[in-house]
């Protein structure tokens, strides 16, 4: 229970974080927590186990109780016992040799009896998909990996309460869904009281209760239906709205509280209510498609017979052949530990084939050096801070080209055009580390621009925005596009990839399983779905319809028969 808690930062003690929260769960509930960034969510994840006051230090007030502890006057390590937290960053959480004992760690703090431990590290680690890598260490897991690591290492300890700060910002469509499928279950058994703080408004609809914070306070509560319905409301709150109701609702075809969620109902409505999809106006978005791809060039990028065996014998690559041409706008898309990354990083030298061959520009990756291929290609990592390291915004955009002998006047230049090019004009003298997370990755991008590569690989450029951030973030990477960048994405959101990819390559244990147009991709469900994928709600209902469409705004336009 939460009665009247303000919080401001140190340093920045004029802007209250929250103001004045009153918040409540019932023991065994489940409740959802969306909103911008900014909104205070992290803030209040982080009072519920003292971490706030008691490690973030500021201005605090009002009171926390947690099964009738009041938070801030009790060790975190006490806390644990009765809140388990799974932070934002959750590589910070990580830290043991192996899996096994990073999952035995709490449990091992709390005394529990050896026997207990092992059984619980069993029972966790298939719970959150983990077994067979018990003796890996989690650094050689993948993000997706990491992050399910975290929750079951929370979840080992059996808290009462658990609380995941945004946990499926780095998994798989289908590993989003499990993880409140993992919920729910745990949920219903009567063994949890979960609160999930969640970017994606499709996962909200499995909880009990969902709360919408805007500005430090509640903005609206209830059945997750019934908010996500509301259109203008979500679109205010600057919360991504769900694709169906924003459908229906822009067509104006019926009162809200008839707007369906899901693509069956979406599918059946649309029959109902005596749409069609015009076939003219299909062929002509088929065109589109068609005349996009007589526009690319060369082949600028080639793997040929690419495998990658990493020295614990893991095959991450496996023959795979590829090619990218200049202009293009591909999506790389595949399971946590499906191997993509690794592919993508022989694209720019980061790591040499096991077998086979790579080829940047004509360059063969293993005879030139990342140096020399790093003028062709450059690389936008997930984690932005992984890649800053300098003390303000120009020294960090200008030291690519500064490196490579760029004289001083051209240097100014290009880093006046990078960030003017990401919407940071200005921002020359500030501190990369004050900026926000989606500052910070147009930081990054533009660091990248400055070199000026053809070819641009993003690695997860949306993971930790919210909706606002993540459409400025892809607004951008078109832009960069339709002047001419060959853009290369890897990616676990789905509607960026149906909006703005022009091609998508799906990786599946090493091997490419599909390659192909976006909208021919996205037309083959099952095939997404063998490999933990699923298109967005909105065109796994116009496939129910018998045409792939990309977007509302791609089926608004397609739609006949509204009166």
């Amino acid at each position: 229970m939460v009665r009247g808690l303000t919080f401001s930062y140190r340093g920045d003690e004029d802007v209250r974080a929250v103001k004045s929260l009153d918040f409540e769960v019932d023991r065994g509930e489940f409740v959802v927590v969306m909103g911008p960034s900014g909104a205070g969510k992290s803030t209040l994840a982080n009072s519920l186990n003292g971490l706030i006051p008691r490690f973030i230090r500021g201005k605090y007030e009002g009171s926390v109780l947690v099964n009738g502890l009041e938070a801030a006057e009790y060790s975190v390590s006490r806390m644990a016992e009765e809140i388990g937290l799974v932070f934002q960053d959750f590589e910070a959480q990580l830290f043991s040799t192996n899996v096994k004992l990073e999952v035995a760690f709490g449990p091992e703090n709390f005394a529990v009896a050896r026997e207990e431990i092992a059984e619980r590290i069993g029972k966790v680690l298939k719970t959150v998909n983990l077994e067979g890598v018990e003796g890996r260490s989690p650094a050689t897991l993948s993000g997706g990996q990491k992050q399910r690591l975290a929750i079951g290492s929370v979840l080992a300890m059996h808290p009462d309460i658990v609380c995941m700060d945004e946990p499926t910002t780095d998994l798989d469509p289908l590993g989003k869904m499990g993880v409140f499928t993992i919920a729910k279950e745990l949920h219903e058994r009567g063994a949890l009281t979960l609160l999930i703080i969640e970017h994606e408004t499709e996962e909200a609809l499995h909880a009990d209760r969902l709360v919408v914070m805007k500005d430090g306070e509640i903005a609206a509560q209830g059945k997750p239906g019934d908010i996500l319905r509301d259109v203008p409301f979500t679109d205010a709150a600057g919360i991504m709205p769900l694709q169906i109701p924003k459908y229906f609702f822009e067509l104006k075809l019926c009162e809200r509280e008839e707007l369906p969620l899901l693509p069956k109902e979406g599918a059946e409505f649309f029959r109902r209510k005596g749409l069609v999809l015009e076939q003219s106006r299909y062929k002509w978005l088929l065109e589109g498609d068609r005349a996009r791809e007589r526009h690319y060039g060369k082949t600028i990028v080639k793997a040929e017979g690419v495998s990658h065996v990493y020295p614990d014998g893991n095959r991450a690559v496996d023959d795979v052949g590829l090619e990218i041409r200049e202009r293009e706008f591909v999506a790389i898309l595949g399971h946590n530990g499906s191997g993509k990354t690794t592919l993508v990083k022989h694209f720019n030298g980061l790591l040499q084939p096991t077998s086979g061959k790579v080829t940047v520009c004509g360059k063969s990756t293993a005879e030139h050096s990342i140096y020399e291929i790093g003028k062709e290609i450059g690389y936008v990592f997930q984690n932005p801070d992984h890649q800053i390291f300098a003390e303000t915004v120009f020294d960090e955009v200008a030291f690519s080209p500064k490196i490579r002998g760029c004289p001083e006047e051209e240097l100014a230049v290009r880093v006046r055009e990078a960030l003017e090019a990401v919407d940071l004009a200005g921002y020359e003298k500030k501190d990369p580390f004050s900026l926000s997370k989606g500052e910070r990755q147009r930081v990054a991008v533009a660091s990248v621009l400055s070199a000026r590569p053809g070819i641009i690989i993003l690695d997860e450029p949306t993971t930790g925005l919210d909706y606002a951030e993540q459409r400025k973030m892809m607004e951008l990477v078109r832009k960069l596009n339709e002047s001419g960048q060959t853009v290369i994405m890897i990616t676990h959101t789905m509607w960026v990839v149906a909006e703005y990819a022009h091609r998508v390559v799906v990786v599946k244990d090493g091997r490419v399983l599909l390659d192909g147009a976006t909208r021919d991709v996205f037309a083959k469900e099952p095939e997404l779905e063998a490999s933990h994928l699923r298109p967005p709600h909105i065109v796994s209902m116009s496939n129910l319809l018998g045409h792939t469409l990309l977007s509302v705004e791609e089926m608004k336009y397609c739609t006949g028969g509204v009166s």
